[in-house]
């Protein structure tokens, strides 16, 4: 992805990209206006957070969460790939993130492209790009039904059929499947 993209999203903008599994409607995760905005364009529940995907796992630091060597385990068995892990959160500075009550989403994606814009813009939120409980944009025409010309950009990665990641909880030790998705996990 070009360094276009990298500087918007830095300088709080949002826009549509293909993730590891569908079309995300995409910002900074350390913008609360970027956040804020994204809510806002998806007329999302405040009450639901956002997944966020970093590009390593020591992203998670940047957040304040700590993790038990057992969820460290098993991040590294899962990621990168297409499961988000929901973990415990407390930090007052990024409390705009925190719609479900000290819990965050997080997924080290495992495509390429992706990572290297992680690394460049830091951590971003991703939902799915569509508006609440509609079905998710799979190519760019049906993003730009959903958000028109709302976005600062829209990035083309052709269609885009996939099941949503896995979404699992961990809460010290234990391990908990919270949402089926594209990989199964057998506890």
């Amino acid at each position: 992805m070009d360094r276009k993209i990298s500087e918007i999203i830095k300088k709080n903008g949002v826009g549509v990209l293909p993730t590891d599994t569908l079309y995300g409607l995409v910002g900074s995760a350390f913008s609360k206006e970027a956040v804020d905005r994204i809510y806002d364009l998806k007329s999302r529940n405040e009450k639901k957070s956002l997944i966020i995907l970093i590009s390593s796992i020591e992203d998670l630091e940047k957040f304040g969460v700590k993790i038990t060597e057992s969820a460290k385990k098993f991040m590294e068995k899962f990621w990168p790939g297409k499961v988000s892990i929901v973990l415990p959160f407390n930090n007052k500075q990024l409390s705009y993130l925190d719609r479900m009550g000290g819990t965050l989403a997080f997924r080290f994606p495992k495509k390429e492209d992706l990572i290297e814009l992680i690394k460049e813009t830091g951590p971003i939120v991703a939902p799915s790009a569509n508006s609440e409980g509609a079905v998710p944009a799979k190519n760019l025409d049906e993003a730009r039904k959903y958000f028109g010309d709302e976005v600062d950009f829209y990035i083309d990665g052709g269609e885009i059929d996939s099941e949503p990641s896995t979404l699992v909880k961990i809460d010290g030790d234990k391990i908990e499947v919270l949402r089926e998705g594209a990989v199964k996990i057998m506890l």
